[in-house]
């Protein structure tokens, strides 16, 4: 209630005392969105990546690249989140200076890069804990055909013509093996980058969102 001789303002207040929370819950929403999302892909794909490695250890650290991406997303979290953060502005003599106006762009560019990075993060898990079990059954299914006995290769019985013709089959269906395992790795990275891009959108919006401001008293 407005003492006498004070003017009563009625309508949307600018600059409320309240308006700082929604800076800080923004910046807190947004690196813990993203944080889930990279926690996230990096459960998924490091459960891949472990049950892979037991029948084909070779394939350990190229397959790494799922759990790689999916620590980025951590990242995009912290960039964006130290922006808003570094926006909220303190109060001058007492009175707010952080607007209404700033607070909701601050808000909806964390929920732009937390949410976008949650679902990168749900998808690059996926992929990747399929992608590199699927990759190292593979690899393993071609060594398995390297290391199988063909017909006249070694053999007692045939000449030399069929031991070099035998040798020279084995090494074609050993280089298209090869060929397979590499085009099942190219196809999930693919996946996996199309994946990231999800968060890298919800990065570069978040980004452009939170460069609107308004301050109080101008």
């Amino acid at each position: 209630m407005a003492s006498y001789g004070e003017p009563v303002v009625a309508g949307y207040e600018t600059c409320p005392t309240w308006a700082p929370i929604l800076g800080f819950l923004s910046a807190s929403l947004c690196i813990t969105l993203a944080n889930w999302g990279a926690a996230w892909g990096t459960w998924k794909s490091g459960l891949g990546l472990c049950s892979m490695g037991v029948n084909h250890p070779r394939g350990i650290i190229k397959n790494l690249v799922a759990i790689i991406m999916a620590g980025v997303l951590g990242i995009y979290g912290l960039i964006v989140a130290i922006i808003i953060a570094g926006g909220v502005s303190v109060p001058d003599n007492g009175a707010n200076t952080y607007s209404q106006f700033t607070g909701w762009a601050h808000l909806a560019a964390g929920l732009c890069c937390g949410l976008s990075c949650l679902a990168a993060g749900g998808t690059i898990g996926i992929i990747g804990e399929m992608g590199v079990i699927a990759t190292g059954f593979r690899a393993e299914i071609n060594y398995a055909k390297m290391c199988r006995p063909m017909p006249g290769v070694g053999g007692g019985g045939g000449d030399a013509g069929d031991d070099e013709a035998g040798g020279g089959g084995g090494a074609a269906m050993s280089e298209g093996s090869a060929n397979d395992e590499n085009k099942l790795f190219v196809a999930m990275l693919i996946m996996l980058i199309f994946s990231e891009a999800l968060a890298l959108y919800g990065l570069i919006i978040a980004l452009i969102v939170s460069q609107n401001f308004y301050k109080c008293g101008e």
